[in-house]
């Protein structure tokens, strides 16, 4: 099994994080669909995805699971599917920059959560780290703001879509904690298929309570759901996953702070939306939080 710094881990972590890039401009895309219309069909379709394989592969492991196991991983799906309906409902109300910034400051709640619930202490420096990223994903977002008379989705309901972005953030924070308890002892698979079920059911039941068809859109709807459910959907969250057995889960929530960087970078390609001064500062700090509690945990590594 490799370590917490194996090649293995890190280029897989890596690929998680450059497919959450384009999570919002994907969305950006479909977004003459409703919110919950794209967050009921990238769960079906990533459960789809995976079918194939999983029900297979995991049966046995699944008859398995205990009443805990089962809680914990519906409890999960349960988070993840309600954090998807509220961070892509709060692409509808705030600038790509916004929403991705306000999602990625879950390292502070997970941070916090991991040290109550879980008891994990973080080195001093990979928690300064994670501060320092935090700081230039606020710059982001500050930066962004200010220009946001200059942003055509950036108006009166920029503080409600905020708002939903800061909920996606909470409710993620608590479903990567989760993973980090249950994949401690269930493999990969026989865990995020489950979590993904769950997960579609979740925002099926919110799109039906909502009166919001599934059906009726063009292919381009469609294709654009599937684009999600492999990159941000299997490959995104599928590397967390993966990375949260190996490394704490606040390490791994603090990975997802490159996502603005990335977005913002593809938002300007394609919706020319330009990120002021401020905004090009934060990024390079976030890259540099990054970049330090990486050269924390490898000198952690040297050393030991």
């Amino acid at each position: 099994m490799p370590d917490a710094r194996s090649p293995r881990v890190l280029l897989i972590l890596a690929l998680g994080v450059i497919s959450f890039t384009f999570a919002p401009i994907l969305v950006r895309w479909a977004n003459d669909a409703p919110g919950l219309a794209i967050a009921a069909w990238r769960n079906i379709l990533a459960v789809a995805l995976l079918a194939p394989v999983a029900l297979v592969k995991i049966g046995d492991e699944v008859r398995s699971f205990d009443r805990r196991d089962t809680i914990l991983i519906a409890s999960a799906g349960l988070f993840l599917g309600l954090h998807f309906i509220t961070w892509i409902e709060s692409l509808y109300h705030t600038t790509v920059a916004s929403a991705s910034v306000l999602v990625t400051t879950s390292p502070i709640f997970l941070a916090a959560l991991g040290y109550v619930v879980l008891g994990e202490r973080l080195a001093w420096r990979t928690l300064a780290g994670v501060g320092v990223a935090v700081s230039g994903a606020i710059l982001i977002g500050w930066g962004d703001a200010a220009a946001g008379a200059n942003v055509p989705v950036l108006g009166d309901g920029a503080l409600w879509g905020n708002s939903l972005a800061l909920s996606a953030s909470l409710l993620v924070s608590v479903y990567l904690l989760i993973g980090r308890v249950v994949r401690q002892k269930v493999s990969w698979l026989a865990y995020v298929f489950p979590l993904y079920a769950v997960s579609a059911l979740t925002t099926l039941v919110a799109a039906w309570a909502a009166g919001v068809p599934l059906m009726g859109y063009d292919a381009s709807f469609y294709a654009l759901c599937g684009a999600m459910a492999l990159g941000p959907q299997v490959i995104g969250h599928g590397a967390f996953n993966y990375g949260v057995q190996f490394l704490p889960a606040t390490v791994v929530g603090m990975l997802a702070l490159l996502e603005p960087v990335g977005a913002s970078a593809l938002a300007y390609v394609f919706f020319s939306e330009v990120p002021p001064l401020i905004a090009i500062a934060g990024m390079l700090v976030v890259l540099a939080g990054v970049a330090l509690v990486i050269w924390t945990r490898r000198a952690k590594k040297e050393s030991a």
